[in-house]
């Protein structure tokens, strides 16, 4: 199970988070109460091995400040937040070729009707494997209209179908509310290829919690409660 440990504030958080097991840690350039700057990232990453992958989350729909952002800062791939733009996404992939991955973001929000949500992420799923632009996407929580480090979970149940039938070449990776507690239970129900925390470890925004860390890690790997 790919884990990834999100929303790094600095080198202490990252760095443990990489000891523990995590395949990737993730940095938000979106507006967020744990937003980073690229200087602050490139000091971090300058310090971690490149085995592990280093992922920053944008918000921009600018592909060269979302490109320079990735190269000054030793990224391996681009989350981008907004959702699905297949122009961007194409526009980066040019711009950034194949050594640099990247992530479109569905957003399943817990405020529709589980039919919509169902629906909507399964067509846009299907649109993407079509383009053959991306092959990792991340599905996460909107609330209220917000999406991303809300710390709530959308309705497993009712995603199980789309998460079962996801489109040949893809992989999905799952956010939105999981914390050590219930990543087993997740993946269980779900079976993403991976699974993406960011609040649910934290002691405080922004600073994480190494107990929780090592718990959520080791949850995931065995895909059962710590």
């Amino acid at each position: 199970m790919w884990v990834k440990i999100c929303a790094n504030t600095n080198l202490e958080d990252a760095a443990l988070a990489i000891e523990l097991g995590a395949d990737a840690v993730g940095f938000v350039f979106a507006k967020s109460r744990r937003q980073v700057t690229v200087p602050q990232v490139a000091a971090i990453t300058r310090a971690l091995p490149d085995s592990v992958e280093r992922i920053g989350v944008f918000d921009s729909a600018d592909a060269s400040e979302i490109a320079a952002a990735v190269w000054e800062a030793r990224l391996s791939a681009a989350q981008l937040h907004r959702g699905y733009d297949e122009a961007l996404v194409a526009r980066l992939s040019e711009m950034l070729g194949d050594t640099v991955g990247i992530i479109p973001t569905l957003h399943w929000s817990a405020d529709s009707a589980d039919s919509t949500s169902v629906q909507g992420i399964a067509a846009e799923l299907e649109h993407i494997e079509r383009a053959g632009i991306a092959r990792r996407v991340l599905v996460d929580s909107k609330v209220n209209g917000i999406s991303g480090g809300t710390g709530v979970r959308f309705d497993w149940v009712s995603a199980r179908q789309v998460f079962s039938e996801v489109p040949k070449g893809l992989q999905l990776i799952l956010a939105g509310g999981l914390n050590a507690a219930n990543v087993g239970k997740a993946i269980r129900e779900l079976n993403p290829a991976g699974v993406d925390v960011a609040s649910g470890v934290e002691a405080s925004a922004g600073k994480k919690d190494p107990a929780q860390v090592a718990s959520f890690i080791r949850a995931a790997r065995y895909t059962g409660t710590p």
